[in-house]
């Protein structure tokens, strides 16, 4: 692709990131309960608001946002929302879930809707269990959420967690196009929407695995790409799992340059809504190289959000709680941009 065609395809591509990069942490509690094969637990879901749980997900969020970090990402189970498939928002637990985004907007920052599901139901992929799960049923729930905020410009939408071992990933495209198409029929033209790919959403295999290909050929209504940003992950432990509190990598060469690349030469963008490691000295100097790289090329990226604060307890893997005032190790050496080299 031409240069010239790259710059304007990438102006296009996002309107509202004048303000910087985004950085952020996750505010997890909602999603509590819900496992990788899409079922949820929802007596395990923990509103991370003090009236509710005795979690400060308000105060850590206006922590956060006064230290630098501008958008935080707010997890929630799709059976905690619509507990029947299909069906209409749960008025009890809607009310809860819009305290926090609530919340969230009453800092100033920026607010990402996730679907904590791995793009299923119950087991079910949707479009992909032989009528099971439906694309409609998925579009309903957004189309509802939408709704709510479509005159809300600094909410997200990102449309679902982790997809994996999805066996069609065009197929899987079409399903996120249908979302895309629902939301900006219902009010919200102009927001953020992140694009998930298969296997985790996996920036190393974003490209490889066709989900940049499949995704790419999401638009608009009106035909553009405009504020369509393709959603990755990436951890830095030795399997990729985020499960270790040690890390052995800083995904750079791996990882982020090829996508970078690719992303400039496609006049494309992506945000990582999920990376994280523990509060070891291994993961304060791989995350901050690989945070690092990711603001030195904010054309392409657009930010990053660590995994995770909100209900988790200290004693978990990656937290990132404050203690009081006091951030963990990794947060106040990696998180905020401005202690990026």
């Amino acid at each position: 692709m031409k240069a010239s065609v790259v710059a304007s395809t990438l102006a296009a591509a996002v309107a509202v990131n004048a303000v910087g990069q985004y950085q952020q942490c996750d505010i997890a509690g909602f999603d509590f309960g819900c496992a990788t094969d899409g079922t949820c637990t929802t007596s395990k879901s923990v509103p991370p608001l003090s009236q509710y749980s005795g979690v400060d997900g308000a105060g850590q969020m206006q922590h956060f946002y006064s230290k630098g970090m501008n958008i935080f990402r707010l997890p929630v189970g799709w059976q905690v929302l619509t507990p029947t498939l299909g069906g209409t928002l749960d008025a009890t637990a809607w009310t809860k879930y819009d305290a926090l985004v609530q919340a969230c907007l009453n800092t100033g920052a920026r607010c990402i809707i996730d679907i904590h599901n791995y793009a299923r139901w119950n087991g079910n992929i949707i479009n992909q269990s032989g009528g099971a799960v439906t694309n409609a049923q998925f579009v309903s729930l957004w189309t509802q959420i939408a709704t709510k905020y479509a005159s809300q410009s600094k909410i997200v939408f990102g449309v679902m967690n982790e997809p994996h071992d999805v066996p069609d990933i065009n197929a899987w495209g079409a399903t996120v196009q249908a979302v895309v198409t629902a939301i900006r029929n219902a009010g919200a033209t102009s927001q953020l929407i992140l694009l998930p790919g298969n296997n985790w959403t996996s920036a190393q295999t974003f490209v490889s695995n066709g989900s940049a290909a499949a995704l790419g050929q999401v638009k608009n209504p009106d035909g553009s790409i405009t504020n369509l940003i393709f959603d990755v992950h990436k951890y830095l432990d030795s399997d990729n799992s985020g499960t270790h509190t040690e890390c052995t990598t800083d995904n750079v060469q791996s990882t982020f340059l090829p996508l970078s690349q690719w992303l400039r030469c496609n006049g494309r963008q992506a945000f990582l809504s999920e990376t994280g490691g523990g509060n070891t000295q291994s993961c304060v100097t791989d995350m901050c190289s690989q945070l690092s790289f990711i603001k030195h090329n904010s054309d392409v990226f657009l930010g990053y959000t660590g995994w995770s604060a909100g209900a988790f307890a200290s004693t978990y893997e990656l937290n990132e709680v404050p203690n009081g005032s006091t951030d963990t190790l990794l947060v106040s050496s990696c998180l905020y941009q401005q202690n990026l080299s």
